[in-house]
């Protein structure tokens, strides 16, 4: 799949009043980095050494073969540095390497970085649960393909004109391409072909959608609550200050000796803070 026409892209901001986006091939940013290191790195490896590989794939791969393995946790993350061949990681590396950094520059490294396992662990649970359910074989399931599905669909939903060619031939805008790449999933699912794979691929498409649609309610209910927090904070140092003043009124009318240990407690709190602010 090519990425850009040779005279760059054009894409369109969603949303009136956003400014147009003119790309070049796309500067490294720190996780894509680090991610396209950790894929290669483990890869290499394991495609020259056949042993090394089948170790990998039973011990790292999602593969609910049994209860316990289905239960594994780290499966989750270390699947999605296992690749079945060349072309399997090729492809995936490259759309992280086009696409990875656009997000990536967007939401901070941090949250692109969580986003990215995040989409691909989503593959890695539905798949044992079909598993269990009796509609696929238990097989090991291996790639980064969830995570760079996921990464496909926020980018469609967040920048849907970026213009991409699809095989290198067709052009088409990028929310197209990932609606193409949705239907081949499940026909390709429909039709027994690397079921558990597109499974996968869904999963972590449907993650990456739901996370954009879902992101402004997630980022008003976390301000909402640090606005609470800030008020709550606000009110009790209001009543604290109030106590205060209330004890050294008592203080003033009859003398420390008059003072509960409490009161002699909170006191002492009021002085160490009023010492740490002079600092």
């Amino acid at each position: 799949m090519g990425i850009y026409d040779r005279d760059y892209i054009h894409s369109d901001y969603r949303g009136p009043g956003t400014p147009q986006m003119r790309l070049m091939l796309p500067r490294m940013t720190p996780a894509v980095k680090w991610l396209l290191i950790i894929n290669i790195a483990v890869f290499v490896p394991a495609y020259l050494i056949p042993a090394l590989d089948n170790f990998l794939t039973v011990w790292f791969s999602v593969y609910p073969s049994t209860l316990l393995r289905a239960l594994q946790p780290w499966r989750l993350i270390s699947y999605q540095f296992l690749h079945a061949g060349v072309m399997h990681v090729l492809f995936n590396m490259l759309i992280l390497y086009f696409f990875g950094p656009l997000l990536e520059r967007l939401w901070g490294t941090r949250r692109f970085a969580v986003f990215y396992l995040v989409c691909g662990a989503m593959g890695g649970l539905v798949y044992p649960l079909l598993v269990l359910s009796n509609v696929l074989r238990p097989l090991p399931l291996i790639g980064a393909s969830g995570a760079i599905f996921g990464m496909l669909a926020a980018g469609a939903v967040l920048f849907p004109g970026l213009r991409v060619f699809f095989m290198g031939i067709f052009p088409m805008s990028l929310r197209t391409l990932a609606i193409l790449l949705a239907v081949l999933s499940l026909l390709k699912f429909a039709g027994d072909h690397n079921r558990g794979g597109e499974a996968a691929h869904l999963a972590g498409m449907a993650a990456g959608i739901a996370y954009d649609l879902g992101r402004p309610w997630l980022e008003a209910r976390a301000m909402q609550q640090k606005k609470g927090a800030w008020q709550r904070r606000i009110q009790n140092e209001r009543q604290f200050q109030a106590e205060v003043d209330r004890i050294l009124d008592k203080v003033h009318a009859s003398g420390v000796n008059s003072l509960t240990r409490s009161e002699k407690s909170i006191l002492r709190e009021a002085t160490q803070r009023e010492q740490q602010e002079r600092r």
